[in-house]
């Protein structure tokens, strides 16, 4: 629910029809020829149960719909949205009261004063239980509602210089220097709350930005919350748009439901940052398995790559690519699930910049469209998937030079290495698997990542035979 003074005044001017309007109407000089009369009532009795009971429709209506779409932002919005179901119920109690005792005294006969009565009294305490509980469990969000700056004031004290745009490094002697984004952390270290998530701590830094443990204090689920700056654009057309285009990559990415792509839960802004909660693992990435002596067998490299393939499968057929496959951004947690992260983030950090044709990805694994800032599909996904698998079985990224612009060529352009050349003991069918998905041409690749990760199981079924 995006305009809150106009639902407020709906509302308002609902409540005060079903609590006055009725009784005021019902004693209007006309309402005793009124020619309806419902339940064996007079003609004024029934205009007022009438406009009573629509009254009260209405602000059901309203208070349902106002608890179903208002945003959970751990601040006014919040607030509003726990009390909004409790406080409707005590006015239809109040109005529902009034009405019986005007209109329907056989009613009250027929229950016997004395326990209508104690009903009444008993719907009341309840109702005012409710409205106390909610108003206590979120008045720190109503407190933060009023506490915040205004959003003039607040992006003043926030803004930060202009960042600028991603830059691609040049490989270190690991093979993998990912580049990121420094978000000029705010001097008195993480803030307090991102939406209705407390946060704990500083993690790290990622692809987006700064990283934080996150909890969301009702439900008691412990998150991790990436986050972006989304101020740094002045133009508010532009700012609008990053915003709608930053959600919206949000919004599809966590309709994303895998057992083996990690889910995100949620998405909002505060203080002119962009965050993203999803779920908390727990475990190691692949890339402490991508270097010598570290490197897995590969009788149990090929079954964790194929369940990537078909997680990537999946949401390529959902309309999101990932844009950064790499050992880093694929875990094997501690019970042994393989997790996919950061779906679509890439395409999220693109969103915030106002630059244009910037690529997006980790130099060693991009494919060569993502060089060429050609619009990518799920065949980009593959080919980094293949540099992730030359790399687990060599120790060593097929592509690799002194600087990012002759890396970037070669791989655009340069063949990759031999598989057979450094790993003679791997059987001859891992070659055919590897030049077929690195290949330059996306048209001559797997054209779907399901397909890859047949190959790639029908390889461990043959070492198994």
């Amino acid at each position: 629910m995006t305009n809150t003074s106009s639902w407020a005044f709906q509302y308002l001017l609902v409540a005060i029809v079903a609590l006055f309007a009725g009784p005021i109407l019902s004693k209007w000089p006309g309402a005793q020829s009124f020619p309806l009369m419902l339940f064996g009532l007079s003609s004024a009795h029934t205009i007022r149960l009438i406009i009573e009971g629509t009254g009260l429709t209405m602000l059901g209506f309203l208070s349902i719909r106002a608890f179903r779409q208002m945003p959970d932002n751990g601040r006014g919005f919040s607030f509003l949205r726990q009390l909004v179901l409790p406080v409707t119920t005590l006015l239809i109690v109040i109005v529902v009261d009034k009405t019986l005792k005007a209109v329907g005294q056989s009613m009250i006969t027929q229950l016997g004063p004395a326990r209508y009565n104690l009903t009444y009294a008993g719907l009341l305490t309840l109702s005012g239980i409710w409205i106390t509980a909610a108003w206590l469990l979120n008045h720190d969000a109503l407190n933060r509602f009023f506490s915040n700056p205004s959003p003039s004031t607040r992006r003043k004290e926030t803004a930060a210089p202009t960042e600028e745009p991603d830059e691609v490094h040049p490989e270190e002697e690991n093979g993998e220097d990912e580049p990121t984004m420094d978000l000029h952390a705010a001097p008195n270290g993480p803030p307090p709350m991102l939406g209705r998530y407390k946060v704990l701590k500083e993690l790290g830094r990622g692809s987006m930005g700064v990283v934080y443990l996150g909890k969301d204090p009702t439900i008691q689920r412990f998150v991790a919350i990436k986050t972006m700056q989304l101020n740094e654009i002045d133009d508010t057309d532009k700012l609008q748009d990053v915003k709608a285009r930053f959600f919206r990559e949000a919004e599809s990415t966590g309709r994303l439901a895998h057992p083996n792509i990690v889910t995100i839960f949620d998405a909002g802004e505060e203080h002119d940052l962009g965050y993203i909660a999803m779920e908390l693992l727990q475990g190691t990435t692949l890339k402490d398995w991508s270097r010598k002596p570290n490197l897995m067998p590969f009788q149990k490299v090929l079954p964790i790559l194929a369940t990537v393939a078909e997680a990537m499968d999946y949401a390529h057929q959902q309309g999101v690519v990932h844009r950064d496959i790499k050992p880093a951004n694929i875990m094997l947690t501690n019970d042994e699930v393989v997790k996919i992260m950061d779906f679509g983030i890439a395409k999220m950090a693109t969103s915030s910049k106002t630059q244009t044709n910037i690529v997006m990805g980790t130099p060693t694994y991009m494919s060569p469209e993502q060089i060429a800032g050609k619009k990518v599909d799920g065949r980009s996904d593959i080919f980094s998937l293949a540099v992730v698998m030359f790399e687990l079985l060599t120790g060593r990224p097929p592509f690799m030079a002194d600087n990012v612009s002759a890396l970037l060529f070669a791989i655009a352009h340069t063949p990759h290495p031999s598989l057979k050349a450094i790993r003679p003991d791997l059987p001859p069918a891992f070659k055919d698997v590897l030049d077929r998905a690195l290949h330059k041409d996306p048209v001559h690749r797997y054209r779907r990542a399901s397909e890859f990760a047949l190959e790639l199981r029908s390889c461990v079924d043959r070492l198994a035979a």
